[in-house]
């Protein structure tokens, strides 16, 4: 089982910034590699600062992970879905909110 680190109040990786029945994505930190519940979490328990994860046109790295069913998922297949596609729990689409914290877009 894949690790999610940060404040978290229950087993599918909400913390206590964001707990909705949809907010069940966990996001890797390019510097330290690891999945944590929100960008605020990391930035409390850290000795750094969250930093986005550069998506390339074609990277296959797996930087999401789906905090129901602990699959993990490149940046292109995240987006390309509003649910998990292996156990189809939905996402919080407000989370292309944050886009820009998570992500960081190469040409």
């Amino acid at each position: 089982m894949t690790q999610i680190f940060g404040l978290t109040i229950d087993s599918f990786g909400r913390c206590v910034h964001y707990h909705s029945a949809v907010d069940i994505v966990a996001n890797k930190c390019y510097s330290c590699k690891k999945y944590y519940a929100c960008f605020s979490c990391h930035n409390e328990l850290e000795n750094h600062s969250f930093e986005p994860w550069p998506i390339e046109k074609k990277t296959m790295d797996k930087v999401v992970l789906c905090g129901a069913c602990q699959h993990e998922m490149t940046y292109f297949d995240y987006q390309s879905s509003e649910k998990c596609r292996q156990c189809q729990q939905p996402f919080n689409l407000n989370c292309m909110k944050h886009h820009a914290i998570y992500f960081s877009e190469k040409n």
